[in-house]
């Protein structure tokens, strides 16, 4: 006779959990929440419920995703997971592996249709992406002048480049229409104030926070941007159209801005690094040419040449010193001429003459020296001495 088995309460809880995990495959889930648990070691406890019954949930390690949907009790929900029972109290209950708010589906499939539409048309495409400028004078920001996201990008580029030109387009970042301000963005810096390059950008938030930068609208008008576009919108797990159809995506705002400006001291290291880098690169360019000079000239084939250059550097000398001793001669000889005209034209000065006893004679009244002495009786002359000037009357002449 077949000894009957005997079963332990922790067997048929296991059997139970290989049966239910077994028979049931992961798939998503409506629910409202009926009551919420976030515990401190990052896992969430939640029962979820519908108009006639309730099922026990685990979250595991998404504390930070339930805080940033801000669920609470009465939330209405989507989650994705599979069943599965916890052995130890014999409950069966819903492990969650993701979740979203109700109505995220319709979103995410309109996402999703979007995506593909214009990544088949080469939007997404790296080939045309532009590149970002290294250095750029005027930025030009598309977001909310009242955001969180703007003041944490002006607070990084004062602090790098406090006299860098930036220009702020004021939008709408969330809500319906705001999609089409932000196009408004992108197309007023294309036209009437150009910039450098164009950030677009805002904090995180839902799906349906983030939206309008998931609208063909904006992602076309970016798309035909003339000028370099970087897509700094939500946080780092967030994902949008316009972060696909940019030139660049970064993870945050603040990720933008660092990128944007980059940072002095590194610019600053690079270029020592480079001039440090082309110093020895010289310096040893200038050795390995020494050395093979060096080697070159103790050769036999060298020896006679260098014998013929120094005798020719001889010579040079020669004829340098030659060359100096004729400059020497020449300078002396024009020095003795120079002074020989010197000394004539100084015999030939009149204040020389006068210097001998002479006098030269002056009208007093026209100026003209008189050469002659038939003058009207009663002139009065100027007798010019070396020594000064004596006023005479002409008498008769003799």
């Amino acid at each position: 006779m077949q000894e009957e088995k005997v079963w332990s309460v922790s067997e048929v809880n296991a059997s139970l959990r290989e049966v239910i995990e077994g028979c049931f495959a992961p798939f998503w889930l409506e629910a409202e929440i009926g009551n919420l648990s976030i515990h401190r070691s990052g896992h969430v406890y939640l029962t979820v419920k519908d108009e006639k019954t309730q099922l026990k949930a685990a979250y595991f390690g998404g504390a930070a995703q339930a805080r940033k949907l801000d669920i609470a009790v009465g939330s209405k929900i989507e989650i994705f997971g599979r069943l599965s029972v916890y052995e130890v109290r014999g409950e069966y209950q819903f492990i969650i592996k993701m979740i979203r708010p109700k109505g995220v589906g319709d979103l995410q499939r309109r996402f999703e249709e979007l995506k593909s539409l214009l990544a088949s048309e080469g939007l997404f495409d790296e080939s045309r992406k532009k590149p970002i400028p290294l250095f750029p004078r005027r930025i030009g920001i598309v977001t909310s002048p009242d955001g969180a996201a703007v003041r944490d990008i002006l607070q990084i580029i004062s602090r790098r480049f406090p006299n860098l030109n930036i220009r702020i387009y004021p939008s709408a970042v969330q809500g319906k229409g705001a999609e089409k301000e932000l196009a408004k963005g992108i197309r007023f810096f294309n036209g009437k104030s150009k910039v450098d390059v164009i950030i677009i950008t805002r904090g995180g938030g839902s799906l349906e926070d983030l939206w309008p930068f998931n609208e063909e609208v904006l992602a076309r008008e970016i798309a035909a941007s003339e000028i370099p576009v970087i897509s700094a919108v939500g946080h780092e797990i967030d994902f949008t159209i316009c972060d696909f159809v940019s030139d660049l995506r970064v993870p945050t705002p603040s990720a933008a801005a660092e990128l944007v400006v980059g940072k002095q001291e590194e610019f600053t290291k690079t270029i020592s690094d480079f001039r440090r880098r082309l110093e020895s690169s010289i310096k040893m360019t200038l050795e390995r040419f020494k050395h093979r000079f060096q080697n070159a000239s103790q050769s036999y084939v060298f020896k006679e040449p260098l014998h013929l250059l120094r005798e020719r550097q001889q010579k040079v000398d020669e004829l340098s010193n030659k060359m100096e001793s004729m400059f020497g001669l020449y300078t002396e000889k024009l020095k003795s001429k120079a002074s020989d005209l010197k000394s004539r034209l100084k015999n030939l000065n009149p204040e020389s003459v006068l210097q001998r006893g002479y006098a030269i004679i002056i009208d007093s009244m026209s100026g003209t020296v008189i050469t002659d002495p038939d003058v009207v009786e009663g002139t009065l002359l100027d007798a010019k001495f070396a020594k000064g000037v004596l006023q005479v009357k002409a008498l008769k002449r003799k």
